[in-house]
């Protein structure tokens, strides 16, 4: 059986072509079923598709589809016995995966066919270290060891530009974000250097520059070793960047298959237009309900003067304060009612610790000041008034709800904590809360594992309007939702903005999402802003050459303006940790296009 790889030319990022008598994988007829009280349910039926060598196929619908069900089935990863392959073919060369027995599985994973998984927390073990966990994975499927796997650990680790590489493979996985726990993830992928990777939204919880690196970085693996990627996705501009072939799934069915370019160009299945309809692009960005454009407001709901936030890291022998994180440095605004200001960055810029120090949740330095009341020096009453005027939407919602209450009940808290009305009077506005967020006043007494992510995060916005807040912070709050639904909370959020004059602060890495829903944009990087103006300055005609990559980054949903290559940086990010008594750096960006990026 003779394979060839056709590599591309320099400085053009095609797919590798590909000439082989057979496909590296082919499903034929996959169906899974899983196990309930009424016995079995089919999650995925009757799927078949093929892929060859350096090749990428796209597997994109919205949660529940049965696309993360059809990864697991080709990994041999399903809960059995809750879930099972019931009848198909997995064909990896000449081995069917579906039948073989699990001591032989255990060598085909991770040396012929890898998996980099959505959730980063579950995938890596709590209590070893990131490098024990790289090294024994290298070691286990590469046949290095010693020095030798630990150098091929630090290099995957830089190649997902993780800074300070060589350290973080003493640190353990609850100490690092999640953007950077799912770059570890695919840091062991790509050092395993496997024929097929399958990739379950590897980039669901990265910043848009560091999602279009590692997307670089699996096109390069394709380039350099003619494997074949399966990646599965909501997100329809990492389709249309990345995509040979697309599947779009619904209800566990195929409902359309063919080329990316068919595909996007006249798609013929009503749910495809659906889902590439809902798709936020930049330059769309939603007009004003008056049409004009917000201006500045003097009565602030909140200002924001020289804020500082700085943690203490302890070392030595005696546990002294031998180092800070500088994770906020003098970063001011103001934003007034009925407006929507935007943070945007990378992880670790300070965005969401901006965030927690206006809503008192971390020590800080400078002055917050939430409807006119400062912080610094408040009472106990007076802050409590202002948790009032302030109120968070976190990213996930299924983390935020406690898992034993009634959803009416968690919605309910908030005005029993702050002695807000009688029992029935409470539970008489959550249930008008429930119905203004699209919920039925029904589903109050149901718990949080009841409903889907996209419902959660209607239920965390209705207890974040018990309060009647004047400003609510949204935490990257919809960035793990579907496209379709994500689509119906921002529009949800904008509603409610013009009915209660609310005012936002947006966090969020999505530019497109940002571009659709804010007024003014802020650019945070190392705990600084770098520019600010209106949404129409900044992504119209961006001063800072930071802002302008965070932009070309942003995946375009349309396969005939795929970008040749996104640039990625030969350095790494700069360090926001100094010595106790150094100054933090004033931070710029020069010959960003050369992929240089300092610290002065």
């Amino acid at each position: 059986m003779s394979k060839t790889v056709t590599r591309p030319t320099a400085g053009t990022s095609a797919p590798v072509a590909a000439t082989t008598t057979e496909a590296v994988l082919e499903i034929s007829g996959l169906t899974v079923a899983v196990r309930g009280e009424t016995g079995e349910r089919e999650v995925v039926s009757d799927l078949s598709f093929k892929i060859q060598r350096g090749e990428t196929l796209c597997i994109a619908g919205e949660s529940g589809s049965g696309k993360s069900m059809t990864s697991l089935a080709i990994m041999r990863l399903l809960p059995e016995p809750a879930a099972r392959i019931a009848a198909g073919s997995i064909m990896l060369g000449d081995l069917d995966l579906a039948t073989l027995d699990e001591r032989r599985m255990r060598t085909v994973r991770g040396n012929r066919i890898a998996m980099i998984f959505q959730e980063p927390m579950t995938s890596l073990n709590p209590v070893l270290s990131i490098g024990r966990q790289l090294v024994e994975a290298i070691e286990t499927h590469t046949g290095l060891s010693g020095s030798n796997a630990r150098q091929r650990a630090i290099e995957a680790l830089k190649a997902v530009r993780i800074s300070e590489a060589e350290g973080r493979l003493k640190q353990f996985p609850h100490e690092l974000s999640g953007g950077m726990r799912q770059r570890v993830m695919i840091a062991m992928a790509l050092a395993l250097e496997p024929d097929v990777l399958i990739a379950d939204e590897p980039t669901t919880a990265l910043d848009v520059t560091v999602q279009g690196e590692v997307l670089e970085l699996l096109r390069d693996l394709q380039r350099q070793n003619g494997t074949s990627l399966i990646l599965i996705t909501h997100d329809m501009g990492v389709v249309a960047e990345m995509a040979d072939q697309v599947i779009i799934m619904r209800h566990g069915r195929m409902v359309e298959q063919g080329k990316a370019t068919e595909i996007f160009a006249a798609p013929k299945a009503d749910y495809t237009r659906q889902l590439l309809a809902a798709v936020p692009r930049i330059g769309d960005g939603a007009a004003r309900a008056d049409g004009t454009p917000i201006t500045a407001n003097p009565a602030h709901i909140a200002q924001v003067r020289d804020l500082q936030v700085r943690f203490d890291l302890h070392g030595g022998f005696f546990g002294g304060v031998t180092r800070r994180v500088h994770a906020v440095e003098g970063v001011s605004f103001s934003i007034g009612p009925n407006e929507t200001l935007a943070l945007v960055g990378e992880s670790g810029c300070g965005k969401s610790t901006t965030a927690k120090a206006i809503a008192g949740l971390v020590p800080f330095s400078g002055d917050i000041i939430v409807n006119g009341r400062s912080l610094p020096g408040s009472s106990s009453a007076e802050r409590k008034a202002v948790r009032r005027d302030v109120q968070m939407i976190f990213q996930d919602p299924f983390a935020s709800l406690d898992p034993r209450m009634r959803v009416g009940d968690l919605v309910a808290e908030p005005m029993l904590i702050h002695g807000i009305g009688s029992g029935q009077e409470r539970r008489d506005q959550v249930a008008s809360l429930f119905e203004r967020v699209g919920l039925s006043a029904d589903q109050m007494d149901l718990y949080p594992h009841e409903f889907s992510g996209g419902q959660r995060q209607r239920i965390c916005i209705a207890r974040a309007l018990a309060l009647k807040p004047k400003l609510i912070i949204a935490d990257e709050s919809v960035s793990a939702l579907d496209v379709s639904v994500q689509a119906r909370v921002l529009e949800l959020l904008k509603e409610l903005q013009r009915e209660f004059g609310i005012a936002y602060l947006f966090i969020s890495h999505d530019m497109a999402v940002v571009e659709n829903i804010s007024d003014r944009v802020a650019v945070m990087y190392l705990g600084q802003i770098l520019e600010m103006g209106t949404r129409d300055q900044v992504f119209s005609n961006p001063s800072h050459p930071y802002t302008r990559r965070l932009i070309e980054a942003v995946p375009v949903p349309d396969p005939a303006r795929r970008r040749i290559r996104f640039e990625r940086l030969d350095k790494e990010i700069p360090s926001s940790t100094y010595k106790v008594g150094d100054a933090p750096h004033k931070v710029a960006l020069q010959d960003i296009g050369n992929g240089h990026l300092v610290a002065i």
